[in-house]
């Protein structure tokens, strides 16, 4: 009897606490209408997503029918894309006079010199060019660590590729993966819209990120029932659907906080 009190008292706790914490899709759809964001700032999310991510010619159709103006000139996506290309297929050296091209100041920054010479030295190990390897690290990225020896580190991890005759075994192997490629494309592509005054990652994907916390913050620890939005491409709130296995699930939640 004790222990059937307890059950029916948990039961009747969780009933009381779901109804006082559920918003209804009527309500939640009221408060979400006083919200008022205008269609301008919404283009220019857009916009910024589609700069920043490169996507030249959906940007130029996209100003065309939004009328959004971007600063940007939308040809420099192009040759921004281009060199990100470049990097990532290895072609560092022309990577890297494509940059000067654009803009020199770009790499007046020492980090971003240093790993783009460091990518190139990891380019010349990957084709077995061990010679021209060590001559580049000589005379290429030897000045460079002299001038900031935090690099000294990093190079010295490169340089260790060429004591094993198959790379694929050494620690270090990482570096020779795509993933390397994908990382110092990624630091001069930001490096490059910093150079023109650009946001170097789109708020869009930032603010998506944000929603699905304020969710799951919402209805974890603050216990409430709510319409979600679960899937970003369909973007309706919906009420999760209710019954014991939800009950449980914000039960177990409540207690783990306690503890």
């Amino acid at each position: 009897l004790y222990y059937g009190s307890l059950i029916n008292a948990w039961q009747q706790r969780v009933r009381e606490r779901d109804m006082a914490s559920t918003i209804g899709q009527a309500a939640w759809d009221e408060r979400l209408s006083e919200v008022k964001i205008s269609k301008a700032v919404m283009n220019k999310l857009v916009m910024d997503y589609l700069i920043i991510e490169g996507h030249k010619e959906a940007a130029a159709r996209f100003h065309v029918e939004s009328g959004t103006e971007t600063e940007v000139d939308l040809a420099s996506i192009s040759d921004r894309m281009a060199i990100r290309a470049a990097i990532e297929s290895g072609e560092v050296a022309g990577a890297i006079e494509q940059v000067n091209k654009l803009d020199a100041k770009v790499l007046n920054c020492s980090a971003l010199l240093f790993h783009l010479k460091q990518q190139q030295l990891i380019e010349l190990i990957r084709a077995g060019a061990i010679e021209k390897a060590i001559s580049f690290a000589q005379l290429e990225i030897a000045p460079l660590v002299e001038e900031d020896p935090k690099f000294l580190e990093e190079l010295e991890e490169t340089m260790m590729l060429l004591a094993y005759e198959d790379v694929s075994q050494a620690p270090m192997r990482h570096l020779l993966s795509s993933q390397q490629r994908q990382k110092t494309a990624s630091e001069v592509n930001a490096a490059i819209l910093q150079a023109q005054n650009q946001e170097q990652q789109p708020k869009l994907p930032m603010m998506l990120r944000m929603m699905d916390w304020a969710q799951n913050e919402l209805q974890l620890r603050q216990q409430t029932v709510f319409p979600r939005i679960d899937d970003v491409l369909e973007a309706v709130p919906k009420l999760p659907e209710s019954g014991p296995t939800q009950a449980a699930a914000v039960e177990s939640s409540s207690d783990s906080q306690q503890s």
